[in-house]
């Protein structure tokens, strides 16, 4: 009794040639079939194109630097704001010489101009010529007439102290000023008395010399 047996799957023995690739086993066959399946199916992304990634460095530099000429042009514009305020501006803050000649020129001036007596009220006038100038000057000289007539009706004599000028600014050319004066008047057979006085002043240097312009009572 003969009994048939099956040989190997890899081949034929009898033969010698090879046995039927099995599709389940066939390589390009689950190659196609990976292909086909759309859960692996995936998109590879394009390639950017050359020179990109430097004309963004590029691009990410220029505007860098923009933003760091506008920031400096601020900065600038920011200290120039600062250097020209008017308190920098005001040499009465910086210029100690200056300020103490201006208020000196003032105080004497005004000592002179605001005194007098009944028998040199002419030296009084002639010394508001040489120290006063423009609006200050015109004021004096309508007012003095009035005062110049009182002081000889009523022998009157008016001494004024400068108690304080301070220098709120000043320039090359100009200064204002505020001004406290004591004033003291005289009667003939009568007692002295003291009046106090506050002026704002404004002068301006001519020819080397502080001239009142202006002088308004506060």
């Amino acid at each position: 009794m003969t009994t048939a047996t099956e040989g190997p799957a890899a081949g034929d023995l009898t033969t010698g040639e090879p046995a039927a690739e099995d599709p389940a086993t066939d390589g390009t066959a689950l190659e196609e079939a990976a292909a086909e399946d759309p859960a692996t199916d995936e998109t590879v992304p394009d390639e950017a194109p050359p020179g990109t990634g430097r004309r963004r460095l590029r691009f990410v530099a220029w505007t860098l630097v923009a933003a760091l000429l506008v920031a400096g042009g601020g900065l600038f514009v920011m200290g120039r704001q600062l250097r020209d305020t008017p308190a920098t501006s005001n040499a009465a803050l910086t210029d100690s010489e200056a300020t103490t000649r201006v208020a000196g020129d003032v105080t004497n001036a005004l000592g002179k101009v605001f005194s007098y007596s009944p028998s040199a009220t002419a030296v009084t006038k002639e010394s508001a010529k040489q120290l006063l100038a423009g609006k200050a000057l015109q004021q004096y000289a309508a007012l003095f007439g009035q005062v110049e007539k009182q002081a000889a009706d009523q022998k009157l004599t008016l001494t004024t102290h400068v108690v304080r000028a301070g220098v709120t600014r000043l320039t090359d050319d100009s200064a204002h000023l505020l001004v406290f004066l004591d004033q003291v008047y005289e009667r003939r057979g009568k007692t002295a008395s003291t009046a106090a006085a506050q002026l704002s002043v404004t002068a301006q240097l001519r020819d080397g010399r502080w001239t009142i312009v202006e002088i308004t009572s506060r």
